[in-house]
This record gives C-alpha cells, sequence and structure tokens, in this order.
C-alpha cells in the first residue's frame, strides 16, 4: 500500500496534552504522561521506517545481473551491457550529481523526463582498460546514472550540457560488497581494502579501482541505507 493511500493524521503535541486529529477516526483528546507518549511515538516511527525503505526501494529499477558465486565478504556478479549518462567532476560530488538530475529532470534535446534508478555510480576517471565508474584523484571522479533498461544508445535523449555524456557499459564481472551506514568517502575505502584483502585471499585479480555505488535517497535513516563497493575482476 502507497503513502497516499493512509487516511491523513495530524499530532498536535503540547507540553500537557496530545491531540490526535484523523478525518476518518474522528478526534482523540487526552492527557498523557509526556515521557510515556514520546517512547511510544519512538517505538511506532521505529516500526514505520522499514516501510519507508521499502516504499522508496521499490520506485527505482535496478541493473540487472547474473549471480556467479557469493561469499561471507563478497558476491560475485556479471553485469549486462547498459546505458548510462555520466559526468566528470573535478570540484566536488554535488556538482555532478546536479547535472545528470538535470538531465534526467528534461535537460536534454527531447525536454523528455526520464525516471530515477539506482544505484548511482563513481569511480576514478582512468583509462577505457580499467572499469570507469567514486575514488577521488588528481584526475576527477566520474558519477554515473543507468538509464531504465527501454533505452539504447540510439534512443536515449541527447544531454544539453556540454560536460554530459552517453555511454555504453559492456557486460562486465565484478565483485561486490555490500554494507549499510553512511555513504562516506571513509565508509567506501575501508569496505574496499577489505574488499581487496578477500579478492587477494581468494586467488582472484582485479582492477585496483573502486566503484562507490548508493541506492538511496539522502533522507533515508543511515541504518536502512544500501551502499555497495565493486571491484572489476580481470577474468
Amino acid at each position: 500500500m502507497g503513502w497516499d493511500s493512509w487516511p491523513p493524521i495530524h499530532l498536535i503535541l503540547r507540553p500537557e496534552k496530545l491531540t490526535l486529529e484523523n478525518t476518518k477516526l474522528g478526534t482523540i483528546n487526552g492527557n498523557f504522561m509526556g515521557a510515556r507518549m514520546l517512547k511510544l511515538i519512538a517505538r511506532l516511527l521505529l516500526c514505520m521506517l522499514p516501510l519507508i525503505a521499502k516504499e522508496s526501494a521499490m520506485a527505482y529499477e535496478e541493473p540487472s545481473y547474473e549471480l556467479l558465486s557469493a561469499t561471507e565478504q563478497y558476491e560475485v556478479r556479471r553485469y549486462y551491457e547498459r546505458v548510462v549518462v555520466q559526468t566528470l567532476e573535478e570540484s566536488g560530488r554535488n556538482q555532478a550529481f546536479r547535472r545528470l538530475f538535470k538531465y534526467i529532470s528534461g535537460d536534454n534535446n527531447t525536454a523528455l523526463k526520464i525516471s530515477m534508478t539506482v544505484p548511482v555510480l563513481q569511480s576514478e576517471k582512468i583509462a577505457m582498460t580499467a572499469p570507469v565508474l567514486e575514488s577521488n584523484s588528481d584526475k576527477g571522479s566520474l558519477m554515473q546514472f543507468y538509464l531504465p533498461s527501454e533505452y539504447s544508445i540510439e534512443s536515449a535523449p541527447v544531454p544539453d550540457h556540454p560536460l554530459v555524456e552517453l555511454a555504453v557499459l559492456d557486460r562486465m564481472t565484478y565483485a561486490v560488497k555490500k554494507f549499510s551506514g553512511r555513504s562516506s568517502a571513509k565508509n567506501f575505502a575501508d569496505k574496499a581494502r577489505i574488499l581487496k584483502d578477500s579478492l587477494t585471499i581468494d586467488g582472484l585479480e582485479f582492477y585496483d579501482v573502486s566503484i562507490s555505488a548508493t541506492y538511496n535517497a539522502p533522507f533515508t535513516p543511515f541504518f536502512l541505507r544500501r551502499n555497495e563497493v565493486m571491484l572489476r575482476l580481470k577474468k
């Protein structure tokens, strides 16, 4: 059930009284102990948070992949060919995100609005022999949005911004480590180090450029977020 189908509820908190107004249930007034009521509200919100996360996650398309194997530390996935829109950013992440978001919001040659997808990818800008998907470096970082699967490189709207371009990601195999929490550069770097150590122990060769993948909106509580660090395998 979507949030739009819930009856409107208004909570009015006062020091001495809580008023619950609901157009379908009527109005209930009562005097409550402040601490007890705050605990009740907190528990209610905690129960609702998974529903919020589920609602937001269900709204976005994800790229298809084949799960080849899995260990306690990582999964090996084969991703299929997909069209992305991308931009290089040397000064920071926000500008890159704004450019790409403007593109899917209609800043293209057809003024077409395109559905948001997940994850958002970032990586160091490097030679095409290695993955080009976030690690900051002197060369800048590349941010990419997957386009919905209905688009090909020929049918996708052409970006208006000169620093935004379309590209095709070929079929590739990645080692992927999932984690929750904040999508900070430190967290991604820590998880990338763990992933590299695990792959080295298992004898798997990889390109030494980590890719950060974020799946959730900024307002998602950090403990409900889904983040992934990815390394492209050489074989």
